[in-house]
């Protein structure tokens, strides 16, 4: 049996990702270097939880559905690992730097 969410929740978390979606216009109109990324990906990755959290019913759903979901970001993780270690290993990149 599910459960049902009220409605409030929903509009809550509208609420938070409209705020955070403003929070990451004005971080990225202020110029903190190579930490803008970091922060407009840990703000995006806020989102993102949040999005699968409420409106996906992953909060509710059974465990098996909670270890496809981790199992899906774990490989999305390796991916980006291995294809940032190929990228930041490569002879090409103008001056030695990452960015």
């Amino acid at each position: 049996m599910h459960s049902v969410t009220p409605v409030r929740t929903y509009v809550l978390i509208w609420v938070v990702l409209t705020i955070m979606t403003f929070v990451t216009y004005g971080v990225a109109q202020i110029d903190l270097g190579p930490f803008n990324i970091v922060i407009a990906l840990a703000i995006a990755a806020f989102k993102m939880t949040l999005v699968i959290w409420f409106f996906m019913h992953v909060r509710t759903d059974s465990p098996l559905t909670k270890l496809f979901v981790f199992a899906g970001f774990f490989w999305m993780a390796i991916l980006f690992v291995f294809t940032l270690g190929d990228y930041v290993s490569r002879a090409w990149m103008p001056g030695g730097k990452f960015w």
